[in-house]
């Protein structure tokens, strides 16, 4: 099995419920988008919807980071690159940018870590040798890009 690198979603329009009173994209919904590209390349790796109701196995994100660095016009179409830059036995360290069609114009940054988690216990658990095979060939794909800038960012107001 071979990856892209870095592994881009298919390109997405905006819905009209999506757009907030401010004419652009709404917070929420970047999200959306950003989970959604998860989603795609979690399929990939063989951790789609059809790996949770037959192994009753799934992920979780328990912490991400988003930064809104350009607005979403109405109008755009978007695509979602995500990059594995960590992985263990029940995690994984995700960084995905949002561009739009076109310009390329990044639109937003979300750094995130996903648990493998037992959907029966609801508690964290290794990821099946075959699913771990699959996310340590993707992590070696994706070896040979640049960690991103806005890596490890956090947030806190800096003294004047």
């Amino acid at each position: 099995m071979t990856f892209p690198v870095p592994f881009v979603s298919a390109p997405a329009s905006l819905e009209s419920a999506w757009i907030d009173y401010n004419g652009h994209l709404n917070v929420a919904y970047y999200h959306v988008l950003f989970d959604r590209a998860v989603d795609d390349l979690f399929a990939t790796l063989g951790l789609g919807p059809s790996y949770a109701s037959r192994r009753r196995l799934s992920t979780f994100t328990v912490e991400a980071h988003v930064c809104y660095l350009a607005e979403v016009p109405v109008d755009s179409i978007v695509t979602v690159s995500s990059q594995l830059l960590a992985a263990d036995p029940k995690r994984m360290h995700l960084f995905q940018e949002m561009h739009s069609v076109g310009s390329g114009t990044l639109h937003a940054t979300c750094e995130s870590l996903s648990l493998h988690v037992d959907l029966e216990r609801r508690r964290a658990c290794d990821y099946p040798p075959e699913i771990r095979q699959n996310i340590e060939m993707l992590l070696t794909a994706h070896a040979g890009l640049p960690v991103p800038e806005r890596t490890g960012r956090s947030i806190a107001l800096k003294k004047a």
